[in-house]
């Protein structure tokens, strides 16, 4: 079905597996054979009359009266019209609902939620609001099997649209717009643990064939959880300005300061939105200590002695908090955010330590090489005694971008644009040519370190 995230091939049909009692019944055996063939070739007209026999009378037989069941009802809707089409829309929706009737291992309530949203969605079928609703149902009922890009990202615009309509206030937009993203960072996580793991393998070139298999799903869905990432970011856009959170926070303090969620999500989305100037952002950081005394809150009280000026008080802090924390995933989080505050402020060499201890908890954080790649690019005009060795920075930060996409496809579309604007600025073939450097090594004696391997022309 549609919602299957991992876009694998269907079984043959010899594999699929049927009960001893079900085998009994010759006529819909032969018909499954038959409507199978023709669905294999794409015939899906040929498929249809066997198929409905199957399907009519012997339902859960075989998984295929489902998963081709779908094509072959498509197939049938984008062909006909009028009174034919509503029945044929009719028998598909029932089609989604009698898959977790017969085989509830399967087709999940989310599964079924999302292929009947996503169906209605592409027909135009639904308003923002069924929508919403079908697709709320389906995450809060079973958010384990909400893996849907598509869905993750139509739940949430959907809502969005909604708000915008003056049907649904903002608070709702940024709880979703969290549960959203709560869920992909989750499966992202899982997908860069497989990468993590046989990315070595394939470099070395001991990777079997089917890990070779895993690391492309894994890749190829990782890069589509970061696009929808991007989408779902793009469709907030402004509605999480500084100038929407501040208004909302004040007016609902009072009332939701003892909520230790409400609390941490307010005072991360405006650490996030560079909202800490605000008297507000020091009242919900105080929240939080006082609820959650957890590493993320002496990274925010970090922040604020860094803005007074407390440079030794604010790296204590963010010190103090990467002790605190045990989880991995976690750590990685909170030394990127402690990175970023250092790079805001100018301390760059200070910015690589803690990004380089986010990669340190986490090889996938591609977040981490990402900035650390802007440092140096960044760093161009302080490395280098000549025009050649201070463009030469552009290749090692060039080759940091690419290392980011590289373990971390869900910035690999951010990766790319970064490493190939990088690589522009570095010394051109001529320039290599007219400098005699192809193969020497260039050393950079500023804050980056280390040095780069002129290309061979």
């Amino acid at each position: 079905m549609k919602t299957k995230l991992y876009f694998t091939a269907i079984m043959l049909l010899g594999f699929m597996g049927v009960s001893h009692a079900q085998a009994q019944n010759q006529e819909c055996m032969t018909n499954l054979s038959i409507y199978v063939e023709h669905a294999k070739v794409k015939n899906y007209e040929a498929a249809y009359t066997p198929w409905k026999m199957v399907y009519d009378n012997c339902p859960d037989i075989n998984r295929a009266n489902f998963i081709y069941g779908e094509k072959i009802l498509e197939d049938k809707i984008e062909k006909s019209s009028g009174a034919d089409k509503d029945g044929y829309i009719k028998d598909m929706l029932a089609l989604y609902d009698n898959s977790a009737k017969y085989f509830p291992k399967k087709y999940s309530p989310a599964v079924v939620g999302i292929d009947k949203a996503l169906f209605l969605y592409d027909n135009k079928m639904a308003s923002d609001g069924e929508l919403y609703d079908m697709l709320g149902s389906a995450f809060e009922n079973d958010p384990k099997n909400f893996k849907n890009p598509k869905a993750l990202y139509l739940y949430f615009s959907s809502l969005v649209d909604l708000h915008k309509g003056g049907k649904k206030d903002l608070q709702e937009v940024f709880d979703v717009y969290d549960n959203v993203n709560d869920k992909i960072e989750e499966e992202n996580k899982k997908l860069t643990g497989v990468i993590t793991q046989l990315l070595p393998k394939d470099s070395t070139g001991t990777i079997t064939s089917k890990e070779k298999r895993s690391l492309k799903i894994a890749t190829t869905n990782s890069e589509s959880y970061g696009k929808i990432a991007g989408s779902v970011d793009s469709k907030l856009g402004a509605l999480a300005d500084c100038s929407n959170l501040i208004p909302l926070y004040e007016k609902s303090y009072e009332e939701k300061k003892g909520d230790v969620t409400w609390v941490k999500r307010a005072v991360g989305r405006m650490f996030n939105k560079e909202c800490t100037d605000d008297p507000l952002f020091q009242k919900l950081f105080e929240a939080q200590l006082a609820l959650d005394p957890s590493a993320s809150a002496y990274v925010y009280g970090g922040t604020l002695k860094m803005k007074n000026g407390d440079t030794k008080g604010a790296l204590a802090d963010f010190d103090k908090a990467m002790s605190l924390e045990t989880d991995s995933y976690k750590k990685s989080d909170i030394a990127y955010k402690v990175a970023v505050i250092n790079k805001r402020k100018g301390s760059k060499s200070t910015a690589r330590k803690y990004a380089q201890m986010a990669i340190s908890a986490n090889k996938a954080n591609g977040k981490a090489y990402l900035l650390i790649a802007n440092l140096y690019a960044t760093s161009a005009n302080d490395c280098g005694s000549t025009p050649f060795e201070k463009r030469a920075i552009y290749w090692k930060a060039a080759d940091m971008a690419r290392q980011a996409g590289r373990v971390d496809p869900a910035v690999k579309g951010a990766a790319n644009q970064s490493a190939a604007s990088y690589a522009a600025k570095a010394p051109s073939k001529t320039d290599i040519f007219n400098s005699g450097m192809a193969g020497k090594t260039v050393t950079f004696s500023c804050w980056v370190g280390g040095s780069i391997k002129v290309p061979n022309l």
